[in-house]
């Protein structure tokens, strides 16, 4: 598909975006995109349409796809650093709504008590968290769209899930001498 792009197929362009852009608008909202997400998915596919040539075809186009995502939510998370009340409560619904449908049927406040512990983790481990469990990335393709290397994916992940443990054992001790 990015060969017939290469060769001036729009068409295939718009066949590779319908195929990633919900990976990408996931991508750009628990990257910290918030509001911005779709301004943010629309750029990075512009950039990405013009950055084809550098496309390694022995690649996998997602991950590429998705690391420029992450680098333009990255730099929108930066302009937005001031506005953060109210996008904090938009991220906290939209981590909601990201979920399993599956996942429905556990409590609401359970539910609602991981959701505040994984937004609750530092920047670095919230996202490696985000990006295996809630974008369902293996641990290559995240440390691509994060781009960062695997082993430190691992340890952030390692790191983040012990915290959440550490987070959600506090919550629900505190929960139980209410």
């Amino acid at each position: 598909m990015v060969g017939r792009v290469r060769a001036g197929d729009t068409d295939a362009y718009a066949v590779l975006v319908r195929r990633h852009a919900r990976a990408a608008m996931r991508t750009a909202t628990l990257l910290g995109a918030g509001s911005d997400a779709e301004d943010v998915v629309q750029e990075a596919l512009v950039k990405a349409y013009r950055s084809l040539g550098s496309f390694r075809a022995d690649r996998p186009f997602r991950p590429w796809l998705l690391r420029i995502v992450a680098n333009e939510a990255r730099n929108a998370h930066r302009s937005a650093v001031r506005r953060t009340g109210r996008e904090e409560r938009q991220a906290r619904d939209l981590w909601a709504e990201l979920l399993d449908p599956a996942a429905a049927v556990v409590d609401r406040e359970d539910k609602a008590r991981l959701l505040a512990a994984v937004a609750g983790l530092p920047d670095k481990l919230r996202l490696v968290v985000a990006c295996r469990y809630l974008l369902e990335l293996d641990e290559a393709d995240t440390a691509v769209v994060l781009g960062v290397p695997r082993g430190t994916v691992k340890s952030r992940l390692s790191r983040g899930l012990a915290r959440l443990r550490e987070d959600l054992a506090a919550t629900i001790e505190e929960v139980d001498h209410a």
